[in-house]
């Protein structure tokens, strides 16, 4: 169960996350002109959205999962300290 349950976790780092948010940004604009280009060619719009889909899904495959590539400046915490209560006087 704990393997399960880190798969799909998918902790990833802040600078995985902005590099995440870069792909998918740069991703989705081009798929977007591509899907255009290629449907408007052909002037088919089920080609359009097909296209889309397919690079979509594809994109899904690459930023979903939480591959170490997206994991390798990992946070470290500051330890926590112990403090004793304060007394009252």
């Amino acid at each position: 169960m704990p393997a399960l349950q880190e798969l799909v976790e998918g902790r990833i780092d802040f600078k995985g996350q902005k590099k995440t948010d870069d792909i998918v940004r740069v991703v989705l604009i081009t798929s977007t002109v591509l899907s255009f280009v290629v449907g408007f060619t052909l002037s088919s719009l089920k080609i359009t959205l097909s296209t889309f889909a397919l690079c979509t899904v594809a994109l899904s495959l690459v930023v979903l999962p939480p591959w170490p590539m997206f994991n390798k400046h990992p946070v470290k915490w500051v330890p926590s300290q112990e403090h004793s209560p304060k007394s009252k006087g």
